[in-house]
């Protein structure tokens, strides 16, 4: 605790020590440059917004937000335990190049997770320096822009959630509009049009220093197999800055929605316009898709997008009955991977004991149930319980291998010698055997919560 403190107060002194104008001024010493004079100006002063971003209160949010985050490092190596020492020792020559606008960031690390649907995700890792100094510009930007951004979008936003938006889909769907224009951007952080987005930055900011610096953040490049690429379009997915900017982008995207009077919902590339009829809904798709080519340089992924019904696409994980008060329940796909996942922790090839393949699906579970839980399906997520369980029920029988030793398990656990008998010397196969009395009684629901595995409820 001792040794954290001290990291802490550390910190705050090598902030402290920038602020106080230790790095020197060109032709001079001790001082800081013209432009670092005032450093109390309020952050609503677009002009001076470097300072603002350089201010010891923010750097510190900055610097507690990335360690918090953790993450891997960069092309450089640092890690995010690094960090703080690092900004020690260079803090005020970095806050200097920032204030004179010459900081350079380096090329972001390309890294491929993935994707749930099949496919990959390509990310763009920046290092844990740049990290930070995108998390100290994000925090400033994001308190001056969030509260101008259009009310039904919901990705990437404090106090905003995915929950949100699914609760405004489904109030659109309750008010009648039981179509949908489900419209996918395609490889959308990939895309984003650099001109059409520093044109968006600089309405809203002055600082030309500031500017500069997040063109030099989407102009960095990306280093994949050593050699680093030059990057012309696109914000790497992996940064803080990304989303924000991404936002920005598609904020002309919302408030022409809103010029056209549509119920819509967006969160982040995902955006769902709701209409009441199919024939309103194809001049729907077909506008949006000329406004997305033509205005705002992008490309509308012709596979994933469609005009359907409420309750035959899904939006962010979940999708609507058909009553006319339509109920959210978890999407087909999710359920999918749900099942994938289960069984995957679950294989009865495994050979560790059950105690840590609980512990191993509980964080699982613990976090599905948490997003999922917002459903209004309840039976879905009770056999979801039960089948997890019996899955669990299999995997034990298996473990238990030989009929004597099956017998032994069993009676120890309290089931008489005649049903225990019965069960070990089943012929029946683990998953036939998992759901028979004799299991059910000896490992029953406590058993499972005794050992630390969550159920599944609505929340």
């Amino acid at each position: 605790m001792d040794g954290k403190r001290q990291k802490t107060e550390q910190t705050y002194l090598a902030f402290a020590q920038g602020d106080r104008g230790e790095a020197p001024r060109p032709g001079g010493e001790g001082t800081e440059p013209a432009a670092a004079e005032h450093e109390s100006e309020s952050p609503a002063d677009t002009v001076r917004m470097m300072e603002a971003i350089c201010s010891p209160d923010n750097l510190r949010r900055a610097l507690k937000q990335v360690q918090g985050n953790k993450g891997s490092a960069g092309i450089d190596g640092m890690t995010v335990g690094q960090l703080a020492g690092y900004l020690k020792a260079h803090w005020p020559v970095i806050r200097q190049r920032l204030l004179e606008g010459t900081y350079k960031p380096q090329a972001v690390k390309r890294v491929e997770i993935p994707k749930p649907d099949g496919g990959v995700r390509k990310l763009g890792i920046p290092t844990v320096l740049d990290r930070f100094i995108q998390q100290a510009v994000m925090q400033v930007l994001q308190e001056q822009w969030d509260r101008t951004f259009s009310r039904h979008s919901y990705g990437f936003r404090p106090g905003r959630s995915a929950h949100q938006a699914i609760t405004a889909a489904q109030q659109h769907v309750t008010d009648g509009y039981r179509w949908v224009v489900d419209v996918d951007l395609e490889k959308f952080f990939d895309r984003v049009n650099h001109d059409r987005l520093m044109a968006a930055a600089a309405r809203r900011v002055q600082d030309k220093r500031l500017l500069k610096l997040i063109r030099a953040f989407l102009n960095a490049g990306v280093m994949e197999h050593g050699l680093v690429s030059p990057t012309d379009e696109g914000t790497p997915q992996g940064g803080p800055l990304s989303p924000l900017l991404s936002n920005l982008v598609l904020d002309e995207l919302d408030r022409q929605l809103e010029r056209r009077g549509h119920r819509f919902v967006r969160y982040a590339d995902d955006c769902n316009v709701y209409v009441r009829s199919e024939r309103a809904g194809l001049r729907v798709m077909e506008s949006l898709e000329d406004f997305i080519t033509q205005k705002l340089k992008l490309k509308v992924n012709a596979a994933k997008s469609a005009l359907a019904r409420p309750w035959e696409r899904k939006l962010l994980g979940f999708t609507f009955t058909r009553h006319r008060q339509p109920r959210r329940r978890v999407a087909p796909k999710a359920l999918e991977r749900f099942t994938r996942k289960v069984r995957f922790l679950t294989r009865r090839t495994r050979g560790i004991r059950v105690q840590k393949v609980v512990a191993e699906l509980a964080p699982y579970l613990r976090g599905w149930g948490n997003y999922f839980g917002y459903c209004q399906t309840p039976s879905v997520l009770k056999a979801l319980n039960g089948w997890t369980r019996r899955r669990l029920r299999c995997y034990l029988w298996k473990q238990w291998k030989r009929g004597v030793n099956r017998f032994a398990q069993l009676t120890r656990r309290g089931v008489g010698r005649d049903l225990a008998a019965r069960a070990a010397g089943s012929s029946h196969g683990p998953w036939r055997v998992s759901r028979s009395p004799a299991l059910s009684f000896a490992l029953p629901d406590a058993f499972w919560e005794r050992l630390g595995l969550p159920r599944l409820t609505v929340r």
